[in-house]
């Protein structure tokens, strides 16, 4: 066979591989979240990183998500999540957590862009030949933002923290706040368009206020009414009778009520399924799209003859 028929066979085999491509897919994910705040933990005051979650605190995150291919190894997410955080000093083991006696809930709403690599791949499952299934495992990071609202429950109603300024602030802080995404994941394409993943990742966040608890304690006097006198301050009168907790006079006004030099940030564990659209790259078709159009083979006809 002649080099140049050669040359342009391969020519032709590669634009029919990027006439085919699979550049999206778009599915949705169920699964765990968890925070990091001033709630929680064992016995220490504070640990870093995963070391003071509470498991007993976990509860549940809802997603969707559409993904697009930029590259091989490198594709870009668009995601929202609805998700709940959780706490509560009741479950900790530490004496002046359980003395505070806080507890939270935030249903929290968060988008954003996420851009992955991959950066292990087995390209044929099974090695049928064919490459129809996949594994591939990536890392990401990218940027959202939260619409957050933390709750207390008070007379048997989950009440709005945010607007009683239970730390005595001047004004409210944002329910609007930035996160950091980052973590890895890995899916398996079945198929070639259905994919069944599993992802880990982790926010960093901007604020402390995920949970209502920073800073001291204030004076009731500067809080704006009684709901929220009550919910700043829920030291009970029953711990002052146990030696094993902290005096009361260590959750008066000025007193450490949280940890403002670090901030609260939370995690996602979901399992997800996705749907793969078969598109084609403009490539294929501005040089090769009038090449198929025109060679189109013929049946041959022959006469009969008697």
């Amino acid at each position: 066979m002649p080099m140049k028929r050669i040359f342009t066979l391969f020519f032709l085999f590669s634009a029919l591989g990027s006439y085919a491509q699979f550049k999206w897919d778009f599915g949705g994910g169920l699964g765990v979240a968890n925070i990091l705040g001033e709630m929680g933990g064992d016995e220490l005051t504070r640990r870093d990183f995963i070391a003071d979650i509470k498991l007993r605190q976990t509860r549940w995150a809802v997603q969707g998500f559409a993904r697009y291919k930029l590259h091989p190894n490198v594709l870009i997410k668009g995601e929202i999540t609805y998700a709940r955080l959780e706490g509560a000093d009741s479950l900790s083991s530490n004496p002046g957590r359980k003395g505070r006696n806080l507890h939270f809930r935030n249903d929290m709403v968060e988008l954003s862009v996420k851009g992955e690599y991959v950066f292990y791949e087995i390209s044929d499952l099974g090695r049928s030949y064919r490459f129809r299934n996949d594994l591939r495992c990536y890392m990401f990071i990218g940027a959202g933002g939260i619409y957050h609202s933390p709750k207390a429950n008070y007379q048997g109603s989950w009440v709005p923290l945010q607007p009683l300024r239970t730390e005595g602030q001047s004004k409210p802080y944002s329910r609007l706040q930035f996160v950091i995404p980052a973590g890895a994941g890995l899916y398996f394409t079945i198929k070639k368009q259905h994919r069944i993943g599993w992802e880990l990742g982790w926010r960093t966040t901007f604020t402390d206020y995920l949970d209502d608890v920073s800073t001291v304690y204030a004076d009731p006097s500067t809080l704006p009414n009684a709901t929220s006198i009550a919910l700043a301050n829920q030291y009970s009168p029953s711990f002052a009778n146990d030696p094993s907790y902290p005096h009361a006079n260590n959750y008066s006004p000025g007193s450490k009520r949280g940890d403002p030099t670090h901030n609260d940030s939370y995690l996602f564990s979901t399992f997800n399924y996705s749907y793969v659209i078969k598109g084609r790259s403009k490539f294929s078709k501005s040089r090769y799209s009038s090449y198929f159009k025109s060679r189109k083979y013929k049946k041959r006809k022959v006469r009969a003859k008697f």
